[in-house]
């Protein structure tokens, strides 16, 4: 590694921590998957304290009661749609100065004339915070097991599930981190980035969760997968196989979309003259 990729790293990490960006994302990210269970949970503990009340309406709602206060996997599978929903949201508006907010702003100056090379400034982005989101995703949801088994009757959830829950759920935090990465480098329109890239992930997890879709080898249906992989008691080959090729898929679109990033980067002169600065 070269002195200038070296200097880059460095440059990404430092901005990342003394902004607080990192830890405001990590509270997110795994806040959501301590909440989700407790979210379930609560919703139980009301409705069956509210049973008198359905009564007197007649809605008979002990069925519902049951099922939010018996299964550890509904609270593990809430914790899933919520880091693959509202923690991508969260995470990408957090990830904008480094998406081209930085260019758009002047605050990094990438002079060709003095030798900056555009694999320098596009490589440290694509593996600082990618692999942040990931580890935040994993933590999380093991977190979010550990709260489940606390709170529900009934562990239904095994190691295994989780792991591959928390797994999944980070290459879907990833894959949607590389695109707005990409669209926000290549273009220098951070807002317009994030914007595209919440959209897509909200409508995209919206539709294959509505509709009967085979998420496997489907790298856009990673929430549903990750839902799938927690419900599942026992894993065979065949299933752990399917999988590892979904998630080769994803990480297939995430090479693709560091090589147009570096492309596009490559491509385009960035124009570094003003004062402006954004962190």
């Amino acid at each position: 590694m070269n002195m200038q990729t070296k200097a880059s790293f460095k440059k990404e990490i430092l901005a990342y921590i003394r902004t607080k960006k990192f830890l405001i994302i990590s509270l997110v990210i795994i806040g959501l998957a301590l909440l989700s269970p407790l979210f379930i949970a609560g919703m139980g503990a009301l409705m069956d304290a509210m049973s008198d009340i359905y009564d007197e309406l007649g809605m008979d709602v002990s069925t519902m009661t049951g099922m939010l206060s018996t299964s550890a996997s509904l609270g593990v599978t809430a914790s899933v749609s919520d880091m693959t929903g509202t923690a991508i949201i969260v995470v990408l508006l957090m990830l904008n100065s480094a998406a081209g907010g930085e260019q758009k702003k002047r605050s990094v100056i990438i002079p060709q004339s003095s030798g900056l090379k555009s694999f320098s400034y596009i490589f440290p982005k694509f593996i600082i915070y990618p692999v942040s989101v990931f580890i935040c995703a994993v933590i999380g949801m093991f977190a979010s097991w550990g709260v489940s088994v606390l709170v529900f009757d009934y562990n239904d959830v095994t190691f295994t599930g989780v792991f591959l829950a928390g797994i999944i759920s980070g290459v879907c935090l990833m894959l949607y981190v590389c695109f707005h990465l990409t669209l926000g480098t290549a273009t220098g329109k951070a807002g317009m980035s994030s914007a595209v890239c919440i959209s897509a992930a909200i409508i995209l997890s919206n539709i294959f969760a509505l509709i009967d879709v085979n998420y496997m080898y489907n790298p856009f249906a990673l929430n549903v997968l990750g839902a799938s992989a927690v419900n599942t008691g026992r894993f065979t080959g065949a299933v752990v196989t399917d999988i590892a090729v979904t998630l080769l898929f994803a990480f297939a679109l995430m090479a693709i979309s560091y090589f147009i990033a570096l492309f596009a980067q490559n491509a385009r002169k960035i124009d570094n003259t003003g004062n402006e600065i954004d962190l």
